[in-house]
């Protein structure tokens, strides 16, 4: 027994003295602290720049915005150089797992498979990020990955509020298998837009509900339908609605029973006037749209997600269907642009390049192109503060809740300086290796060529 005493006794007054006097709490570590000086900002949705003005980011927020401020203890200084500070921009139709993807890569022997796609996903969430795009909202597409992987700081990319597999009938425009494949219900296969988990073919209120439903739980942040035809598939023509009215509130009903959306995918009058009938808030695309359907937009709050650059950067290789089905669309550009400026519609900034590296590496040409109807500072709202508010919309599947798009204070500290003015000249933005100088997202910085 002396030996226990002499083990346990001391092991006990240890105890005791440890009871006694409490370890003191862990002080949490003070956020890191960012002062950028000497800027002239685009807040994101004034006209005008602020000129002469300093920005101090504490974590992932703007914390202060004023005409000086002085440096705390500790602080990172960035002189910004009377360079430009944008918001970091968003782009609210992109699809991350098939930007760089060539559209006859789809099919056929090399065609790619999930892993591939998530791959490609990862690299392409890196490019967007570099050319300022701090925030995408992926609009079909296994993007997840890609998301996640950013989320956590394991690769380079934008914050993205994902769609995942959108909900197509089949003979839709997710429907890519040939003229006589048959549906799943008569015992026809996946065609390979489901296979990479871009689409989900559905068809009738059942198999809408559980497909919107698996999204959901799969973390989409809204939903999207196709709901007319589009240019890259071939059998579904543009005129055509698709998905009854039925299935659409389906989908809508689960949407606002989570507390966030459903975006369409559609261009024609009658396809556009259904959408909004039944519940849905955003139109991608819409470039068919005639006065009666921008009033009745204006009038049930209904946002236009449309595209420029996706309509006129066509090649051969679609094919003449595809081709005729493109032209048909980019003919409506100018009166829906007309009309959406005409009656003050909400309009968001996207660009859809898809299954084509070249136009997705020149992602910045849709500022551009938006000229024609739009000055540089209201394409920069587009781009900013209005796509911002969009992504609002998720409500309670918000990824990333708070402001966003704006500059200033307890907004996301997702920010760009800028080489140039673009508010002047705002073809600046396609050369992005020269003419952004840094870029911000949620207060990192992933890009300082400032000095």
């Amino acid at each position: 027994m002396n030996w226990l005493k002499k083990c346990l006794i001391p092991a006990l007054a240890v105890l005791a003295t440890a009871c006694a006097f409490p370890a003191v709490a862990q002080q949490p570590k003070p956020e890191q602290q960012t002062l950028i000086t000497n800027v002239n900002i685009f807040d994101g949705k004034s006209d005008k720049l602020a000129n002469g003005m300093s920005v101090l980011v504490e974590g992932n927020l703007i914390k202060t915005v004023a005409k000086s401020i002085n440096a705390p203890a500790g602080s990172k200084a960035i002189d910004g150089g009377g360079r430009i500070m944008t918001p970091g921009f968003i782009d609210v139709h992109y699809h991350l797992g098939l930007c760089s993807i060539p559209l006859n890569d789809l099919a056929g022997s090399s065609a790619p498979d999930l892993d591939y796609i998530g791959i490609q996903a990862g690299l392409e969430a890196e490019r967007v990020l570099m050319r300022g795009f701090t925030s995408v909202r992926d609009v079909g597409g296994a993007s997840w990955g890609a998301k996640l992987a950013a989320d956590r700081g394991l690769i380079s990319g934008p914050r993205v509020w994902p769609s995942l597999r959108v909900l197509s009938q089949f003979g839709g425009h997710g429907d890519a298998s040939p003229r006589f494949a048959l549906p799943r219900e008569f015992g026809g296969p996946e065609n390979y837009l489901e296979r990479i988990h871009y689409s989900r073919i559905v068809n009738g209120r059942d198999q809408v509900l559980v497909a919107a439903r698996e999204n959901l739980k799969k973390g989409a942040s809204q939903l999207k339908m196709h709901l007319a035809g589009g240019v890259g598939t071939e059998f579904d023509p543009i005129d055509g609605r698709q998905f009854s009215a039925d299935e659409i509130r389906a989908a809508v009903e689960v949407a606002e029973g989570f507390g966030t959306y459903v975006t369409a995918h559609v261009y024609t009058v009658d396809g556009i006037k259904q959408a909004i009938e039944n519940g849905v808030k955003s139109i991608e695309h819409g470039n068919l749209l005639n006065e009666e359907i921008a009033k009745l937009m204006v009038k049930n709050g209904v946002w236009l997600s449309p595209q420029v650059v996706v309509f006129r950067s066509f090649t051969p290789d679609l094919g003449p269907v595809r081709l005729a089905k493109g032209k048909m669309v980019e003919a409506g550009l100018d009166q829906m642009f007309t009309l959406a400026k005409k009656y003050n519609l909400k309009v968001a900034f996207g660009t859809d390049v898809v299954v084509n590296p070249k136009a997705c590496a020149d992602q910045s040409r849709e500022f551009v192109e938006r000229t024609k109807w739009f000055t540089p500072a209201e394409v920069l709202k587009q781009a900013t503060s209005l796509s911002g508010e969009l992504l609002q919309l998720s409500g309670n599947r918000n990824p990333y809740p708070g402001k966003i798009g704006v500059i200033e204070p307890g907004a996301h500290a997702d920010m760009l300086l800028i080489n140039g003015n673009p508010l002047e000249d705002i073809s600046i933005l396609r050369d992005h290796e020269k003419n952004i100088a840094l870029i911000m997202k949620a207060g990192k910085i992933y890009k300082d060529i400032t000095k």
